[in-house]
């Protein structure tokens, strides 16, 4: 006498049904299929990181490497007309800084050398590199504080490049840049501590620094994806060496007068020459890269 099937027994009424049989087998093949595919997937998904490391092309704009044909852009910066006279500081409120000065001290916003040329003057390649990658140096660029002035005045470096911030000073400084496309920030360092180490990730010129404790106290960092620049000093001119053949945009930015820029041609192993002129009543003229802060993005610290 055959059994009734019992309620809820779902192996027993498949097997015994030949068309509840079939769809169970059918099931089984697909499931069996399925695994195996997804076995073979990952099979194949561990060996495709190796695969892809060997076919990965050369980064676009590697490392740019000298070639042997180098050359030098030299000139100067001219000044016409009579600089502004500035208000002597007056360093009174810290007895520190007043000790260290024996003679009035002037701003550095705008000044002359006998020669008629001008001081302070950031002369970069504002164009004509693109496409080129630089490699950082590992040598931080020094902003040091002396007799509560920032020495030097005005300072380039690269982006990604350490900025290492010092001071010879007996006294508490306060270091505050105040960038538009980089995240600002501002430290305390008081007499006898460590340096100050940061860096800027991106382009900028320029970035004032000021001393929240002596408002006198102003710096200027320009910061370049490149290493072709040069400060003026106390005879106007200024020398980029070890520079590609190449058409180039030389811009000479100045804090009070703005910027101004001159094409180049250099030729290999050749030098080039580029001469500026600042005018007293010229108004500000913005550099290339000072950019506007809605252009900001910061991400990851930097």
């Amino acid at each position: 006498m055959k059994c009734p099937t019992k309620p809820g027994n779902e192996e027993q009424s498949t097997v015994s049904n030949p068309i509840k049989k079939e769809t169970y087998m059918t099931r089984t093949m697909i499931w069996s299929v399925t695994a195996s595919l997804l076995l073979l997937s990952l099979g194949c998904g561990s060996k495709q990181p190796a695969e892809v490391a060997q076919e990965k092309p050369a980064a676009e704009g590697a490392t740019w490497k000298p070639a042997g044909n180098e050359g030098t852009l030299s000139g100067k910066v001219n000044f016409k007309g009579t600089a502004p006279k500035l208000r002597t500081i007056a360093m009174d409120a810290d007895s520190v800084c007043a000790a260290k000065h024996s003679k009035p001290v002037n701003p550095e916003t705008v000044v002359t050398n006998p020669n008629g040329t001008l001081r302070n003057v950031f002369v970069y390649v504002q164009s004509g590199l693109e496409g080129k990658t630089f490699a950082v140096p590992q040598e931080p660029a020094v902003l040091d504080q002396v007799g509560c002035l920032y020495n030097p005045h005005v300072l380039g470096m690269q982006a990604n490049q350490e900025l290492k911030v010092v001071t010879s000073d007996n006294t508490t400084h306060n270091i505050h840049p105040l960038p538009k496309v980089n995240r600002e920030w501002n430290v305390s360092q008081p007499p006898g501590a460590d340096p100050i180490m940061r860096s800027f990730a991106r382009p900028e010129v320029s970035i004032p620094v000021k001393c929240n404790q002596h408002p006198w106290m102003r710096a200027y960092v320009h910061v370049v994806s490149h290493p072709f620049f040069a400060v003026t000093g106390d005879d106007g001119s200024f020398s980029i060496k070890g520079l590609p053949p190449g058409d180039y945009k030389i811009e000479a930015v100045h804090e009070q007068y703005g910027a101004t820029t001159q094409q180049v041609t250099l030729a290999p192993n050749g030098s080039a020459s580029a001469e500026f002129t600042f005018n007293s009543e010229q108004a500000y003229r913005k550099p290339s890269l000072e950019m506007m802060p809605a252009l900001a993005l910061h991400c990851c610290g930097d």
